[in-house]
């Protein structure tokens, strides 16, 4: 069973750039060893944030993550534990947490989310994905003038420098423009170039628009192995038998170190694993996705539901609810909302990101196996940045040119 590409991982990327190559008249093969989006792609807050262009890796982040080993229900959790894997990624985090590093990502990231933006409402439109897409903006809620002014020195300072809208508010103004807020706020930082949607809708929709253009998508398919010849991967095999492809897209998200090793790849990565609560939509719902920035809570609300998200925990490929966590999502919401919870919990999720070492995504043609490519270690941005990724990689094997420097996410400045 041979396709031009056959792509490794249904998730939110795998099928974004299957959309984008069917388009671009190539015949495309997905393995997904769920079923499409079952993983990162499912519980997240669905924001879609050019905000976010700025990485976790600012000067004096070291200091914070070790403390955050202290705390198991701080927003940035490191578990003790002795990982060896991880001890690297850790190192490597710390290296780059300076000003030059920092500004190289963030330009980075930047570029890929505004395309992203942009791609996402074209495809919302002319795919007819009905996802409850909207261009509401984003909300950074303050309780403490302390937060809100360290933030204005740093975060406003780099979106500035990138071209992405940012607007101070005062405690009146975030409190009449967000009713749903308790009283009391010191302010906020709205961005007017964000938009939201829902994440699982939005995956199942590029899930039905790749099977109607021809794609296919074989669920239930874990992959097991590779045959290789002459540098090249000649057979991908699976539960369900032996795939071939012209191209191999690994797109597996935080699974993809885990068979890169496989192919001899050592893959500067490690799942940076979320959580989220999933509810009815409530009486006094926020009109806008908000960040809760002492909390480090994110809050969604869509027509269907709402969502409160967030928190990083590095402890390796440990699955599991941990409930002190979810009981953190709780109480901060609770400090900034009036009413914090819906009244059904329909859903309680955890999820691995797939984080990489700079921050930036893994995007483009191996060095070491002449018809593979990535596209992975989004981070927690993969529905901010499905489109243009997509977009990228049908224009690396001869789809439509992508407007976005390619060079930024090439996976050989890790020698992969």
């Amino acid at each position: 069973m041979r396709s031009d590409v056959l792509i490794l991982g249904g998730g939110v990327i795998g099928l974004a750039c299957a959309l984008y190559l069917l388009k671009a008249g190539a015949s495309v093969r997905i393995l997904e060893q769920g079923t499409p989006g079952c993983g990162s792609s499912h519980g997240n807050c669905g924001t879609i944030t050019p905000s976010h262009a700025p990485p976790l890796s600012m000067p004096g982040m070291l200091g914070v993550a070790l403390h955050a080993m202290l705390r198991a229900d701080g927003p940035l959790y490191i578990n003790p534990r002795f990982d060896g894997a991880r001890l690297r990624w850790l190192l490597g985090f710390a290296r780059r947490c300076n000003w030059r590093d920092f500004a190289q990502a963030a330009a980075a990231r930047s570029a890929i989310l505004q395309r992203s933006h942009h791609l996402l409402g074209q495809l919302v439109g002319e795919d007819k994905l009905d996802c409850e897409f909207t261009r509401e903006g984003l909300l950074y809620i303050y309780r403490t003038e302390k937060q809100k002014k360290s933030d204005e020195r740093s975060h406003i300072a780099m979106l500035d420098r990138l071209g992405v809208s940012v607007q101070r508010l005062n405690g009146e103004e975030v409190q009449s423009m967000e009713p749903a807020l308790r009283p009391g706020m010191a302010g906020g930082l709205f961005h007017p170039g964000d938009a939201q949607l829902r994440p699982d809708r939005y995956v199942a929709e590029l899930a039905r628009r790749v099977r109607e253009l021809g794609g296919m998508i074989e669920t239930g398919t874990r992959i097991e192995g590779f045959t290789t010849s002459d540098g090249r991967i000649a057979k991908v095999h699976s539960a369900r038998g032996p795939f071939a492809g012209d191209r191999v897209l690994l797109a597996l998200g935080a699974w993809s170190p885990l068979l890169g090793s496989r192919l001899g790849l050592r893959l500067p990565m490690q799942p940076g694993k979320g959580y989220s609560l999933t509810y009815s939509r409530p009486m006094r719902s926020p009109r806008h996705a908000l960040v809760l920035r002492e909390a480090s809570v994110c809050v969604t609300s869509w027509g269907s539901g709402y969502r409160l998200g967030s928190t990083m925990e590095f402890s390796g490929y440990v699955e599991g609810l941990n409930r002190s966590r979810l009981e953190a999502l709780r109480r901060g919401a609770a400090t900034c909302l009036q009413v914090p919870e819906g009244p059904e919990l329909l859903e309680e999720w955890w999820g691995w990101r797939p984080m990489s070492v700079d921050e930036v995504p893994i995007v483009g043609p191996s060095t070491r196996w002449s018809n593979l490519l990535y596209a992975t270690a989004h981070g927690m941005l993969g529905v901010s940045m499905s489109a243009a990724t997509g977009e990228l990689i049908a224009a690396m094997l001869g789809g439509p040119p992508s407007p976005i420097d390619a060079k930024a996410y090439a996976p050989a400045r890790f020698g992969l």
